[in-house]
């Protein structure tokens, strides 16, 4: 085999598997999520994506060469999470919306002219790691920026569309709309069991 064929040791370890799910609520720390804090059943997998904006601060300056490092700014994040949800509920819909309201009698989703703060909600998208570890993202403050898409398909299931986008609280400017945890297997653990505690990656 030759020098430069060879692939990290742990790189099966860390593979991620299967389309994981959504979550309203999760805790990192002990892997832990109950029933009803599943958003909904999805199709097609998530797509997470963090996406950085920058300014070169001396773009406009003659003689100056792009892209020198001493000038970049870091203007944010676009931060979103796609996916194709399999549910009707009216919280799904509700949800696909953004700013809109359920009235509990009739079922009825009525959109908004404008945006409550409630409208804004945390998920979580959670997958496992080959390992038998975990990786999760949390899109912090997400609201639908999609819409509302239906598709429909003779004798096939119904599926809407979802892009929600993560936003930055005047309160914590500091905090950027995505977190993202890697964790491995309990250690000692001779069957990986729970995933143990992961540092933050932000």
């Amino acid at each position: 085999m030759g020098k430069f064929t060879v692939i990290p040791k742990d790189t099966f370890d860390g593979l991620q598997l299967d389309a994981g799910i959504l979550l309203k609520k999760f805790d990192p720390a002990d892997g832990a999520f109950e029933d009803k804090d599943l958003i909904c059943a999805t199709s097609g997998g998530i797509n997470p994506s963090c996406v950085p904006t920058y300014s070169d601060f001396a773009e406009d300056v003659d003689n100056a060469p792009n892209n020198m490092m001493e000038f970049k700014h870091l203007d944010g994040w676009d931060c979103k999470m796609g996916f194709t949800s399999l549910g009707t509920s009216a919280e799904s819909i509700r949800l696909s919306l953004g700013a809109a309201d359920i009235d509990p009698e009739t079922g009825k989703i009525t959109p908004r002219r404008s945006v409550k703060l409630t409208d804004f909600s945390d998920v979580w998208w959670v997958g496992d790691r080959a390992d038998e570890g975990m990786v999760a993202i949390r899109l912090i403050n997400a609201l639908s920026t999609g819409g509302f898409s239906l598709q429909t398909t003779k004798n096939g299931k119904g599926q809407v569309s979802m892009e929600l986008t993560g936003h930055v609280s005047i309160k914590e400017q500091d905090r950027m709309p995505m977190e993202f945890y890697s964790t491995g297997p309990v250690p000692g653990s001779e069957t990986g069991g729970e995933p143990g505690t992961g540092e933050e990656v932000a």
